[in-house]
């Protein structure tokens, strides 16, 4: 274990299967265009089956804050990562993934029996992402699968919303958060889900009003979290002098406010628009990775706007280019 890191992310350890599909695939296995849905292990391994006999299938240790994580190592920044996996291939395939990325993992798997995650993607002609996703063991993550010296160790620490559903992983994101502040560090999150903000609304209410530093969002999902109908309302709303609350706005780029002050990010376009899978994860990378690199928020905020362009250009939610050379390609 490192005696430093930039950032240590906690969050759902799942395997990305991604395919190439097109729309009657879709309609074929009763998938919901752009929409994640929740999945029992008998429906993963089915789709599992179709996925890979529709055609070429690519496996990525993921999930979102992994797939955050994942990032800023490729930027050359040490990281860190906790997530509960099975005992089981999958489980040993996901923490051998994470490794190889650059990653710490050391998180134990889980004595319950239960499979590891995974979550089906399927990518259309348009870019478009379709997913279903079986959590398995990743939900049973709880206050015991929090590294206490590993968060020490960090500067921030980078909470997952997707983990938010269970209440043990509650109670362990606000134990993980009092120890990122107890040893200086700073608390980020992600809201990640207007369906998960809204299940919970209350609870992450608390989380970032009392013990958040940074927000990541995307307009729905601040919107959702604060009962608005309007973006400007919805940050006036969650606004605070010691607040960074990023907010993502998909064709119109991303807003930074740094306490009251608001920064317009533009939006960088790829050449190709193949797979829009970790196009949000890959933001924060650049945002949080540009911040530990030095860079005001506005040039981080841009920097974030480079990192979703790169992988949006390709299949998978993992840069392939490091994002310097990206941005010298553009």
């Amino acid at each position: 274990m490192a005696s430093h890191y930039h950032i240590v992310g906690i969050g759902n350890a799942i395997m990305d299967v991604i395919a190439p599909v097109d729309d009657e695939f879709l309609a074929d296995h009763h998938m919901t265009k752009g929409i994640m849905s929740l999945i029992d292990q008998d429906r993963a391994l089915s789709l599992d089956t179709a996925f890979r006999e529709a055609g070429q299938v690519q496996t990525i240790a993921g999930g979102s804050a992994a797939n955050t994580m994942v990032g800023l190592a490729a930027m050359g920044l040490k990281a860190a990562y906790i997530g509960k996996v099975g005992k089981d291939r999958t489980g040993q395939a996901l923490s051998d993934g994470f490794t190889q990325a650059g990653l710490d993992f050391a998180t134990r798997p889980t004595e319950t029996g239960t499979a590891s995650a995974r979550s089906m993607i399927a990518v259309t002609p348009d870019g478009e992402r379709t997913m279903n996703t079986f959590l398995g063991a990743s939900i049973e993550f709880e206050k015991a699968d929090v590294q206490d010296a590993m968060i020490r160790a960090a500067d921030l620490l980078y909470l997952e919303g997707y983990l938010f559903d269970a209440d043990p992983a509650k109670a362990a994101f606000v134990h993980a958060a009092e120890v990122a502040r107890a040893s200086g560090g700073q608390v980020a999150v992600t809201l990640s889900d207007p369906f998960c903000v809204e299940r919970h609304r209350e609870s992450f209410r608390h989380l970032v009003d009392h013990q958040t530093d940074i927000v990541f969002a995307n307009q729905d999902e601040l919107m959702t979290l604060t009962s608005s109908t309007d973006l400007d309302e919805a940050m006036d709303d969650i606004a605070r002098d010691d607040l960074i609350l990023c907010v993502t706005c998909g064709s119109k780029g991303s807003v930074i406010c740094e306490g009251r002050t608001r920064h317009q990010i533009p939006v960088v376009w790829a050449d190709t628009l193949v797979d829009t899978t970790g196009a949000g994860d890959q933001y924060a990378a650049g945002v949080l990775g540009g911040r530990a690199l030095g860079m005001s928020w506005a040039d981080a905020g841009f920097l974030g706007s480079i990192a979703a362009a790169e992988v949006i250009g390709h299949y998978g939610a993992r840069p392939e280019m490091p994002v310097h050379d990206f941005a010298l390609s553009l």
